[in-house]
């Protein structure tokens, strides 16, 4: 048996690796469009690569996903969490568990994960074939006859698994569209708000946690860290909100207003109760003295001049209007978001091939049989923690299969 797995990420070594697991007589090829494999691992979570979550339950899990949660709940009793970090550490690739529950190497590099990748495609004798774009794929009785590059040659096989990845265009997925695959649009997810206009940004490096965000107009909500960057704002609250809500920020050209709640607190009555308490014990200390609800300082000098207050006025000076304004600025600042940001080649897409087209039991394609899919290519994403990478090493420990 000959199988081909198309693509050279995350996604694509794993279905090779199981393929080869599985039918240890199979001849197994990876074919990569480009000169280089693995490079969105290689530059995943700032180059330390969160390879997964160290959630272990399952009902958590599929709620880390905006699209595909249902989908991937059977498939996560297979290979979840538990069994990716298992695999990795029992490979030599010790993992740690931060705070956020983020799994990452113990050595900070996303090469341990590279290397250890290669090591078994290498000791499973996998070939990997570089500069090799598919650009048609044929059936023709039981082969696959898959048209290769600008020479346009031929490669035949027995068996697909298509692991091609996120493609932040339509035209990307017209290839499976001509099989018969039903596509859902592609927009982009788990991405930053671009502010050019707003002096928020000469705050950068500022984290809040927790701050809650709002789409102004929407039903779009998210609580988390939030971080202030050079362009506008990202962090988990961000990245979250533009998972959740991929298809509404693009219905909106990611032209909006982001409503910030900075305490993370719903009643603002209960806000303007915590300022007068400061105020009934440090009647003559100046605003700039006491930080409410332990904001960082450059933030809390940052709302000071948004509630159009000075930072010497004393606390017993500030009276109901101040109140007010400070209560407003902590609960309901508003700035304008006009694009987005990702980072690199590490974009998430929303969308991709309809899981209505996939046996959710086997990962094999509805209307091609012997054709299967793993990874970002199939309308499945998560929010940000290793979500996304473990979707890709759970759908690829099944569809290595071939069931």
């Amino acid at each position: 048996m000959r199988v081909a797995v198309i693509g050279g990420g995350a996604a694509g070594f794993f279905s090779a690796i199981h393929v080869k697991e599985n039918h240890p007589q199979a001849t197994v090829y990876i074919l990569e469009k480009n000169s280089k494999v693995l490079a969105k691992v290689k530059i995943s979570g700032g180059g330390r690569c969160n390879v997964t979550n160290a959630c272990t339950s399952i009902k958590d899990l599929v709620a880390a996903y905006p699209r595909g949660g249902k989908f991937l709940k059977p498939l996560f009793k297979e290979f979840s969490t538990r069994e990716t970090r298992e695999w990795f550490e029992s490979r030599g690739v010790p993992l740690m568990v931060q705070e956020d529950q983020c799994v990452f190497p113990v050595s900070q590099d996303s090469q341990s994960v590279i290397d250890c990748l290669f090591a078994e495609v290498n000791r499973l004798d996998i070939e990997i074939k570089y500069k090799c774009a598919v650009k048609q794929i044929t059936k023709l009785g039981e082969d696959f006859h898959l048209l290769i590059g600008k020479e346009e040659k031929i490669f035949v096989v027995d068996k697909v698994i298509v692991a091609t990845g996120g493609s932040p265009k339509l035209s990307g997925l017209d290839w499976l569209s001509e099989l018969g695959h039903n596509i859902e649009h592609p927009v982009p997810s788990l991405f930053t708000f671009n502010m050019p206009k707003e002096s928020i940004t000469t705050l950068m490096g500022v984290v809040v946690n927790p701050a809650k965000v709002s789409i102004q107009g929407s039903k779009l909500t998210s609580t988390g860290p939030l971080l202030i960057t050079h362009w506008g704002m990202s962090g988990p609250a961000i990245l979250k909100m533009s998972a959740t809500g991929a298809r509404v920020m693009a219905d909106l050209k990611y032209a909006c207003v982001a409503q910030v709640n900075w305490v993370d607190v719903k009643n603002n009555e209960l806000v303007s109760d915590q300022l007068r308490g400061i105020i009934n014990k440090n009647p003559k200390k100046q605003l700039s003295n006491i930080r409410p609800y332990e904001l960082p300082n450059r933030l809390w000098l940052y709302l000071i001049d948004r509630a159009k207050l000075t930072e010497t006025k004393l606390w017993g000076e500030l009276g109901k209007k101040g109140i007010n304004a400070i209560t407003r600025v902590f609960c309901n600042d508003e700035y304008k978001v006009n694009g987005k940001t990702t980072f690199k080649e590490e974009f998430v897409t929303c969308g991709g091939v309809s899981l209505s087209s996939i046996n959710p039991e086997t990962m094999e394609s509805t209307v091609v049989p012997g054709l299967y899919f793993s990874g970002e290519v199939m309308d499945i994403d998560g929010i940000t923690g290793g979500y996304n990478f473990q979707a890709a090493w759970t759908t690829a420990f099944v569809a290595g299969k071939l069931g």
